[in-house]
């Protein structure tokens, strides 16, 4: 095993999970998706979505509950699928990582820049039309540094910093919806919206964008060694974090729909920091919630960093990547190379403009869906192939279950072909494309260099496994 600190308990899963799914999209797109499909068109599209999201959910439930390891779909595909899968699966997921933690270091000045007037000082240069400041570059590189160093000082640290942020989004949130049900709307000359707006149509404009508002559940599997609860409870509580966030959604979309009148929504940058005014009829209440905007992001920051340098770190430790990113810090027993690598990248994302980052995270969105499609695929495998695998959480029906979220992993991928409302563009293709081959080629060199040894350490890890399980059993009394 990777010699990693059990340290997790039940309340630290939940919040990494969910502090990974809010991030700050809620606080700015909730408008559109009332303006799509109207009120309780939104709340019907984020609880349909997130069925769907919960579907490929509890394949990881399962698989994490089997094989408590570091990095999660890692080993997951390599045992069902073989090492080619493992590595295309963990570079692909690992790209929308390093995605999501550059594009928080852009998000956090953003705000910022919400907050307070005349911010933006010190033209630097322009990016794809962006320009860069260094006021605003410089906030988001030294959040970069903070997160980096809170994940550097241990698990224990970045679990306390991901409580409080999730307990202030969460204070946050509940004043927001607790305002929307005291919300009087007679009292607006305005229009509100109506219940539905554009049929199916206007759900499937909000259903599009709802699987991406859920990626982040996936760090539990990759932090899974760090976990210190019973087998069943690791498989229990990343299902509860999936359900708290589909609820936490649809909660702010229908608590927008009721306090933000529709022509205040269509003209709305920070939709639901308006809605809070509204509800609680006070500007204070708008920058209350754009501070738990920032939460979310330090929250999401703070769980992917964890997710990918753990999933860097089994890399390394696999011979898939090089191996000083399977280092521990000496005293505070965290990948600290893997860290510091992500890390850095995240610090200097900043200087590169906001364009060029929304570019970089939709294509490591598709990244992210190959994974979970990877998942899913060894799921089902696992089924047949090993019906008698020790599942100390097991889905009921669970062919049936991978079989429908294999479709529903595939029906997502489709969502970024060209053609659909989401489809990549030429540019997100490039750099999707940049990043497989930089991928087959640090693959190509380990492989050359190690031939032989990825798989013969991942057969080993699995063996272990394997031997871990039936003590569990034993201790159990299941044997």
């Amino acid at each position: 095993m990777s010699g990693l600190r059990k340290s997790l308990g039940m309340i630290d899963i939940v919040a990494l999970a969910f502090g990974a799914m809010v991030g700050w999209g809620w606080v700015v797109l909730a408008g559109g998706w009332v303006i799509s499909a109207g009120i309780w068109g939104a709340v019907l599209a984020f609880l349909l979505g997130g069925l769907a999201v919960i579907f490929i959910g509890v394949t990881y439930a399962e698989l994490a509950s089997s094989m408590p390891i570091t990095g999660g779909e890692h080993t997951y595909t390599h045992r069902a699928l073989g090492v080619h899968v493992s590595f295309i699966c963990s570079w692909s997921i690992l790209f929308g990582y390093l995605s999501v933690v550059a594009f928080e270091a852009v998000a956090l000045p953003t705000v910022i820049e919400y907050l307070i007037p005349n911010f933006n000082q010190g033209l630097l240069w322009n990016v794809a039309g962006w320009d860069v400041y260094a006021s605003w570059a410089g906030v988001g590189m030294i959040g970069s540094i903070l997160v980096t160093w809170l994940n550097i000082r241990g698990m224990e640290v970045s679990a306390w910093f991901q409580k409080l942020a999730v307990g202030g989004i969460l204070i946050v949130g509940t004043l927001l919806m607790l305002g929307a049900i005291l919300y009087n709307p007679a009292n607006s000359d305005a229009v509100q919206a109506p219940a539905f707006i554009g049929g199916i149509g206007g759900m499937m404009a909000v259903i599009v964008m709802v699987p991406f508002m859920f990626v982040g559940f996936d760090v539990i599997p990759q932090a899974a060694e760090e976990i210190d609860l019973t087998r069943p409870k690791i498989g229990i509580f990343l299902i509860v974090s999936l359900i708290v966030a589909v609820a936490w959604y649809a909660g702010v979309a229908w608590s927008v729909g009721r306090t933000l009148p529709l022509i205040e929504a269509q003209n709305s940058t920070l939709a639901t920091a308006d809605a809070m005014s509204n509800a609680w009829n006070g500007k204070w209440a708008g920058v209350l919630l754009v501070i738990g905007g920032v939460l979310g992001i330090l929250s999401s920051w703070n769980a992917f960093l964890v997710g990918g340098s753990r999933l860097m770190f089994a890399m390394a430790k696999s011979h898939m990547l090089p191996g000083f990113l399977a280092k521990l810090h000496p005293k505070y027993n965290t990948p600290v190379n893997a860290i510091l690598l992500i890390g850095g990248l995240a610090t200097f994302a900043p200087l590169f403009g906001r364009k060029m980052l929304v570019w970089i995270v939709d294509a490591g969105g598709f990244g992210i869906i190959i994974a979970y499609t990877c998942v899913a695929i060894s799921f089902l495998v696992l089924r047949y192939r090993e019906p008698e695998m020790v599942r100390p959480f097991r889905v009921p029906a669970g062919k049936l279950v991978g079989v429908v979220t294999i479709i529903l992993s595939l029906s997502l991928l489709m969502l970024y072909m060209p053609g659909m409302a989401s489809a990549l563009t030429g540019i997100e293709w490039l750099i999707f494309l940049g990043w497989t081959i930089f991928g087959l080629i640090l693959y190509g060199y380990s492989m050359s260099k190690y031939p032989g040894k990825s798989k013969a350490y991942m057969d080993a890890e699995i063996d272990a496994v394997k031997q871990l399980n039936v003590e569990w059993l034993k201790e159990n009394k299941l044997l």
